[in-house]
């Protein structure tokens, strides 16, 4: 049994809507490709591995086995199917089961381990947006003398436009298997990994945010997202299972839905990230976007006396930006305000850097502070 962490008691460009973004972290699935057309026989391999299988839904859960798609696996998951019997949880009360209705999912990828990224399309029943949102389960979800267990959620949102896919289901960047061996080597727990679409298009940010007339990616990240995970997966009703970590824009809405609902999400892992919102969406609307300013949110945070919630902050030593998180510790990381910062040695603006920084620290920083899963005895 895997001895988890215990609880205790490229420089970045100007995009659409004033955010800066990574070209380099945006275009790696069309980068890696490209390397592996060249080298001919390896493309076979690349294809043999990554794509095997992709298409036909999947089933998590049970023992990840594909079944070819009704439509031929051409087309976006519907939710709905009837949820299957399932098993009699353990006697930890924080744990609650697959509530329904489930979704169908496709894969999308599949990992050296066997485990896969699949992807389905929900129909948001409280912000009324209707997106992407790819998902993976560590090996350990299916290990049967977990079957009872709830598992932690890790909330993975990208940088730059956020649309019309999520950079951290594209197996490349690292991030599931970055997870897997942590697990392995005991610095981390088998997080499910919960990837949706940031933005409702690419022509503007909207932070993660319901800005008054706009789609209600507020609502759709902190509701909508949460509640589909809910109905699929077995995890803890307390916010000690639930987390957040994303890069760059990502990183922003991570950090402001943890001090936003410190009820409901305990800690982030912000990875060169912003501190303040600023779409050009929010003009005239000044009350609005005050309620979504980390800033204000960590000094109602602080009046409140908590709860604490957990802030680790990531940076590369080659990318800008350090000195707002150094502002943000000085001013705000007190009280419940848990503040760290991570230094990733020449590290960029871009996922593979960031995902070094989780694995060289950050996973282990997040798993001490979270739920993990309770193996049966025997």
């Amino acid at each position: 049994m895997h001895q988890y962490p215990q609880q205790p008691s490229g420089d970045p460009s100007e995009r659409p809507g004033g955010r800066r973004k990574s070209r380099r972290a945006i275009a790696v699935g069309a980068g890696v490709a490209l390397v592996l057309l060249a080298g001919g026989g390896g493309f076979a391999a690349y294809e043999n591995e990554w794509f095997d299988g992709n298409g036909q839904t999947v089933s998590f859960g049970k023992d990840h086995r594909s079944t070819p798609a009704p439509d031929g696996g051409s087309g976006s998951a519907k939710n709905g199917a009837p949820p299957s019997a399932p098993p009699t949880p353990t006697g930890d009360p924080d744990v609650q089961l697959p509530a329904g209705p489930r979704s169908e999912f496709r894969q999308t990828a599949k990992l050296d381990d066997g485990t896969v990224i699949a992807k389905t399309r929900l129909a948001g029943a409280k912000s009324g947006f209707e997106g992407d949102v790819w998902v993976w389960t560590p090996k350990e979800y299916d290990d049967p003398k977990y079957a009872k267990s709830a598992f932690p959620v890790l909330i993975a949102l990208p940088g730059g436009n956020g649309f019309p896919a999520n950079y951290w289901s594209d197996r490349s960047l690292g991030l599931q298997k970055a997870i897997s061996e942590g697990v392995q080597a005991g610095t981390s727990l088998p997080f499910i990994v919960i990837m949706p679409v940031l933005n409702p298009d690419n022509k503007y940010y909207y932070d993660g945010a319901d800005i008054p007339g706009q789609p209600k990616m507020g609502t759709w990240i902190a509701e909508d997202v949460p509640a589909f995970t809910r109905a699929n997966f077995r995890t803890y009703k307390s916010r000690d299972g639930w987390a957040f970590m994303g890069s760059s824009s990502g990183a922003f809405v991570g950090m402001k839905t943890v001090l936003q609902y410190p009820d409901r999400f305990k800690a982030v892992i912000a990875s060169g990230g912003e501190i303040v919102p600023d779409s050009p969406l929010w003009k005239g609307h000044q009350a609005e976007m005050d309620a979504n300013n980390p800033e204000k949110l960590a000094e109602k945070l602080i009046a409140a006396s908590g709860p604490d919630v957990y802030v680790n902050f990531q940076v590369g030593t080659k990318e800008t930006g350090k000195d707002r998180m150094v502002k943000f510790v000085q001013q705000y990381g007190r009280g419940p305000v848990k503040t760290t910062i991570r230094d990733i040695q020449n590290g960029e603006h871009n996922g593979w850097h960031y995902v070094r920084g989780m694995k060289e620290g950050s996973l282990e920083w997040i798993s001490k502070v979270m739920k993990g899963p309770k193996p049966e005895a025997g």
